[in-house]
């Protein structure tokens, strides 16, 4: 069994995404840094650590302090639709896992993305457009499709949109490093303690080295 410390890292970077998408939809923004942090997970693909795959534990702490409130009262006033997004990507990733062709072909188009990535710099509005059409042409052809609620003025404009897509690409890698560690769906019901002491640790310990 995996180490749950690993574990609740890489679920913080599922929940950090779902986050993200519901704060896209909802108002038009989020936190630049955020973005930036789920955009560099993607092209992470022989990580040393499971840290190494968001530049840090400290780079998912937002993700940690909502996946932390979420399991323990499976509520939060600002995250209405987190937890509906957090299930949505884990069973998408399920449904990649067995298709090998798809990940062939994202694998080699993230590579092609990288080298754009490293011309215009990980936030511009190319690398999340192109981010965006691997996602529609690859998770987006799945029968079962996620389902993002928020304000229409927001959601149809195309900048907007290619970031909350890329979110949930995003989110996506998160949940494959997850099940790669050991996670299952059901230690969201019943290890649901070992992964928010898990949290607690991490929290308490990189909070304090933000101070």
């Amino acid at each position: 069994m995996s180490n749950w410390r690993d574990q609740a890292l890489a679920l913080a970077g599922v929940f950090q995404t779902a986050i993200l998408v519901e704060r896209l939809a909802k108002t038009g923004t989020a936190p630049a840094d955020q973005l930036e942090t789920a955009v560099y997970s993607l092209f992470q693909q022989n990580p040393e650590t499971t840290e190494d795959v968001f530049g840090g534990v400290e780079k998912l702490l937002p993700g940690l302090r909502g996946a932390r409130q979420l399991l323990a009262t499976r509520s939060h006033p600002e995250y209405t639709d987190c937890l509906r997004y957090v299930l949505s990507i884990l069973y998408l990733q399920r449904q990649l896992a067995k298709k090998p062709d798809l990940l062939s072909i994202i694998g080699s188009r993230l590579e092609k993305a990288q080298l754009q990535t490293d011309h215009f710099g990980i936030g511009h509005e190319n690398v999340y457009a192109n981010l965006a059409s691997i996602y529609s042409d690859t998770l987006s052809t799945f029968r079962f499709r996620i389902q993002v609620l928020g304000d229409f003025n927001y959601l149809q404009q195309q900048r907007i949109a290619n970031q909350i897509r890329t979110m949930l690409f995003a989110g996506v890698r998160a949940a494959t490093l997850w099940r790669q560690l050991g996670g299952r769906r059901l230690h969201l019901l019943f290890q649901r303690k070992k992964l928010i002491a898990a949290m607690d640790a991490l929290i308490a310990k990189y909070e304090s080295l933000e101070h």
